[in-house]
């Protein structure tokens, strides 16, 4: 069974890449199943039916210096629409899951409340991320300006612990140590917050989530997977089962990347047998 159960298309801010190219990529690479998870940020961005929506320059990295990229939330009845009709064309080469990737803060948990009650039951899979605090983002160091090394890797997993104990409508938690990518003080001893990480990893394994795997470590030159294998060892001690594993391409040029090395990681490295694809919000265990 191969499953890429993070990608991004034209419906995230940060990617212009049509659904019809991912999923025809992703049946050239030999996978079974994937799931759409493109991205909701509230707090930073607006619902595209909110009007008045902010376009900003684009980073390059996707898609040229000079493209436009909309501070705006997945365009929620084009995006079911579309998936209803990717099934329809290529259901049956590959299974399509439909998701959502869900950048949640405490401060904008009641507009995730709202937005699973109007299309909770539409989704299969959505990915709990932490990608901004107090609508500060990571990526340009928003947040971590102005504060210690300490300071800003305690206050980032403080905010996915509480998060965690007052929203449930999620299945994994998305590349868990993502804090690692933008630290320019480089990596965190993981002793330092081993206990804190412990704490989160025990509130899921409580509530029956799990974690993912994001191979997208590798093309961001990562000296360790995301989250560390110190993270993957200590949920499996933990007593922790569900793991997924997803590309995070917002391209098709990483649609798939490493996950087949990933599956040979988890099983031959860290002593796991079985990875996880989900079908209306319940795991599905596969060997690996």
């Amino acid at each position: 069974m191969l499953a890429d159960f993070h990608l991004h298309s034209e419906f995230s801010d940060d990617s212009r890449e049509p659904m019809e190219r991912q999923i025809e990529r992703a049946i050239e690479l030999g996978f079974q199943e994937i799931c759409f998870t493109d991205h909701v940020d509230y707090g930073i961005k607006k619902d595209w039916s909110e009007g008045g929506i902010i376009w900003r320059g684009g980073d390059g990295m996707n898609y040229g210096p000079d493209a436009l990229e909309p501070l705006a939330n997945v365009n929620y009845p084009e995006y079911f629409g579309k998936l209803m009709r990717m099934r329809e064309t290529y259901g049956k080469k590959i299974t399509i899951r439909q998701g959502l990737e869900f950048g949640i803060q405490t401060g904008t948990l009641d507009h995730f409340e709202k937005l699973w009650r109007n299309y909770g039951d539409r989704l299969d899979f959505t990915l709990l991320s932490m990608h901004q605090i107090d609508n500060q983002e990571l990526w340009n160091q928003q947040y971590q300006s102005g504060k210690s090394q300490k300071e800003y890797n305690e206050g980032y997993y403080r905010e996915i612990l509480e998060v965690m104990k007052r929203f449930s409508y999620y299945c994994v938690l998305a590349h868990l140590d993502l804090i690692v990518r933008y630290d320019h003080n480089g990596i965190y001893p993981f002793e330092k917050v081993r206990d804190l990480i412990a704490e989160i990893l025990r509130q899921a394994i409580s509530d029956g989530k799990g974690i993912e795997v994001n191979t997208s470590y590798r093309h961001y030159q990562l000296s360790d997977s995301q989250p560390s294998k110190a993270i993957l060892k200590l949920y499996r001690d933990l007593g922790g089962r569900i793991i997924t594993i997803g590309s995070d391409a917002h391209t098709t040029r990483w649609m798939g990347d490493h996950v087949r090395e990933t599956m040979e990681m988890l099983r031959d490295e860290l002593g796991y047998e079985q990875f996880c694809t989900f079908t209306a919000m319940e795991p599905v265990f596969h060997a690996l």
